[in-house]
């Protein structure tokens, strides 16, 4: 690769003809598809009269880094390319340990949309929230600058404060918030039991020790209270992570071997099909994680809950438990990210994460831009969520997968005309509040997860006892 750049550099300069092109280029071209010379030339071109006309001299490593980037972030919102800071920040993130405020993040119009403020983080206790978009970064404005570059400004060394402009949208304001970076060290399961011998557990982030830590969890609930009757599986603002450890937790609740998901893709390698065995979610350790876990879990009356921040190796979870009848899914529609990402080391300190598959739950169904929807739709509160007509799922990203199995315009259309009879109802309802209703609702804060104000929470409690659920009234859902 190194080779292969250092050629192309010179190409781009014009210190070399054009049929010198051709035999140089030859042979990177064997290992995949053909370069299109044309196309070539033009950014040769390109190159030579930035290096000669531009403002300020750039070097040649930055431009053909930016040019790579620009090229992989132009197929869709989840392929990017990495550079040895990058490689080495997804490395952190997947082993659950890294250093920074603790938020996922992804662009929306030119500026930081937050996904997930990561729980028992410094984002979380600072009061940021799932939707928020962050237009300044100390005294920078975050509109023009990479995904990248804010990512980087954001981590830094622990004890070190950043100050963040937030625009929350549900409010309509923008207001600053200091934040200390620390060390994240990401408890990806946590559990506890409910009333009624209800166990709740809750998977933040699929990562390398997810499974074991689940199949602790798990026995330790079992052990704690050995009448359970329930289990609830919240899986709400979990953003995703490593596709094993999706296939690891769904496997704990369904019967060996049976099909996961399944993925397809233009590559020979990315047409495989991953079933609930040790072999398809073992990582780091020898033998199966899962082999301890009492045999009552496969069998207990299940719910998952879900919601618009509920994506990938989520949804794939959620997925096939819809498709077993395993477990009835409360909640809002997922995100719907229906696609795989792989890693593709480059050199020694740069990688390639491209999609490269559609993944497919049991029964064969894309969920991409459409997302998961629950048996059962029910709000995050009580009197309605509001804010949902303001999220931004996979489907209305300009630069998304299309679903290939169904009419996505019509979709498309439809969702829109439902979001703008839901934002009229809002409005009607807004206008017939009092200023001191309007001050109460500004002031309002999402219900922490678990906790005993969680309304969605406790609707499905209500129907593992079999009473009564209150339905979501979003045209939406």
């Amino acid at each position: 690769m190194r080779q292969f750049l250092k050629n192309f550099a010179l190409i781009a300069v014009g210190l070399i003809a054009g049929i010198a092109a051709t035999i140089q280029l030859s042979a990177t071209a064997q290992q995949g598809a053909q370069l299109p010379l044309d196309e070539l030339r033009t950014l040769s071109n390109v190159f030579a009269q930035i290096k000669r006309e531009y403002v300020e001299p750039i070097e040649d490593k930055q431009l053909l880094t930016d040019a790579v980037k620009g090229m992989v972030s132009s197929l869709d919102p989840h392929s990017t390319f990495l550079d040895k800071k990058d490689f080495t920040e997804m490395q952190e993130a997947t082993s659950g340990k890294f250093a920074g405020l603790g938020i996922e993040i992804t662009s929306e119009d030119g500026v930081v949309k937050v996904l997930n403020p990561i729980e028992d983080s410094p984002a979380a206790r600072a009061g940021l929230q799932a939707g928020d978009l962050i237009t300044r970064l100390d005294d920078k404005p975050v509109r023009g600058m990479s995904l990248d570059k804010a990512v980087r400004t954001m981590r830094g060394t622990p004890g070190t404060k950043i100050t963040l402009t937030v625009y929350r949208k549900s409010e309509e304001r923008s207001f600053p918030v200091t934040i200390t970076r620390a060390e994240i060290k990401v408890q990806s399961v946590k559990a506890k039991i409910l009333d009624n011998d209800i166990a709740w557990v809750r998977v933040t982030s699929f990562q390398e020790r997810t499974v074991p830590d689940l199949a602790k969890k798990l026995t330790e609930l079992a052990n704690q209270d050995p009448k359970l009757k329930g289990i609830i599986l919240d899986l709400r603002n979990n953003g995703g992570g490593l596709l094993q450890g999706a296939v690891g937790i769904a496997a704990a609740f369904l019967p060996a071997d049976v099909v996961v998901v399944s993925t397809k893709g233009q590559a020979p390698d990315s047409k495989q099909v991953f079933n609930a065995s040790p072999a398809m979610y073992r990582l780091s350790e020898p033998g199966d994680p899962l082999a301890g876990v009492p045999a009552i879990f496969k069998k207990l009356p299940m719910v998952v809950l879900v919601n618009a921040y509920s994506a990938s190796a989520s949804e794939i979870v959620a997925g096939a438990l819809q498709d077993y009848k395993r477990a009835t899914i409360i909640g809002k529609t997922t995100f719907g990210k229906g696609s795989v990402q792989t890693v593709r080391p480059l050199t020694n300190d740069s990688a390639l994460k491209i999609t490269t598959a559609y993944y497919y739950t049991p029964s064969g169904k894309s969920i991409q831009a459409f997302g998961v929807k629950p048996d059962i739709p029910v709000d995050q509160n009580k009197d309605g969520d509001p804010d949902d007509v303001l999220i931004t799922r996979e489907i209305d990203s300009e630069k998304h997968l299309r679903n290939k199995q169904s009419a996505e315009d019509k979709l498309i259309k439809d969702r829109e005309q439902r979001r703008l009879e839901e934002l009229q109802r809002i409005e009607e309802k807004n206008a017939k509040k009092t200023p001191e209703e309007k001050e109460k609702d500004k002031n309002k804060k999402p219900p922490e997860l678990g906790s005993a104000d969680d309304f969605m929470l406790s609707q499905a409690v209500a129907f593992l006892n079999g009473q009564p659920v209150k339905r979501s009234s979003s045209k939406l859902e």
